[in-house]
Formats: C-alpha cells, structure tokens, sequence
C-alpha cells in the first residue's frame, strides 16, 4: 500500500512538486497556529495588524498555503502560481518586519527581515528556479545550456 501511495505521488507530482506540497502543508499548519493559539501582538506584528486583525492574516497563510499545495499536481511551468503564492505570506511578514526596524519600533524585526527573506523567500524562489529535468541521469552533472549532451 504504502508502494502504492509513493508511486502514485512521485507520478504525478513531477519534480517541483513535493517542494509545493510540503511548503503549502506549511503554511497552512503556520496559519492555522494563529487562529487557534493567537500570539500577543509583538511590535513587529503590531504593524501587520494596523491594516487588518491576526486572523485575517492567518487566512492569508491558509489561502497561499491550500493554492501552494494545489499547484503541485499542475505540469511544469504552470505551477509557477504555487510559487508566487508560497512567496506572499512571508514576505509580507518580512518587509512588515524590516519597516518596524528601520522604524526603530522593533530593533529586531531587522534580524527577522533577512530570516525571512533568505529561509523563505529565497528557498522558494531557489526552487522555483529547477527545470523539470534536473537530476535525470541524463542531465546529471551538465549546466543547462551550452554543454553538448
């Protein structure tokens, strides 16, 4: 059965896919903790929450999160969405973050800033970046372009 289960994902999830699933399951999980375990509002989320409540907030994760996951059963190019939309939570997050800093509200939304930059936002725009076939043994080990096969 479980042959059964990892044989039908890894068909029908193409490379990127398994990225989208686990980065959509995520962010859902992530959304989902602020609806049910509402954290006191820190300066950093403090300015978040001037232009709209924690949970709304919390629905924006979940939303990205459930389109994340969806993309990755579309083929290859189309799943770009499932990207974009991994991208939009935490990079609000950031920049709402880097502001308080700058701002001097929140001396360590800086730090947070290029946490969430670099460990979200440039793994998942890093993984959006890997053609369909990288890995196959008949790419392995060439570049892209400009190498003969």
């Amino acid at each position: 059965m479980r042959r059964r289960a990892a044989s039908w994902f890894s068909g029908h999830l193409g490379r990127r896919g398994p990225f989208l699933v686990f980065m959509g399951i995520g962010k859902v999980c992530f959304g989902a903790s602020f609806i049910f375990e509402p954290p006191a509002i820190t300066q950093g989320l403090g300015m978040l929450t001037r232009w709209a409540p924690i949970h709304c907030w919390a629905w924006v994760w979940i939303v990205c999160g459930a389109a994340t996951f969806s993309s990755a059963w579309l083929k290859f190019g189309r799943d770009g969405w499932g990207f974009v939309s991994a991208s939009i939570p935490p990079a609000f997050w950031a920049f709402t973050y880097g502001w308080a800093g700058i701002l001097g509200d929140y001396p360590r939304g800086l730090w947070l800033f290029s946490w969430y930059i670099t460990s979200h936002c440039g793994v998942i725009w890093c993984a959006s970046r890997v053609p369909p076939d990288a890995g196959t043994p008949r790419t392995l080990g060439q570049a892209a372009e400009g190498r003969p096969g």
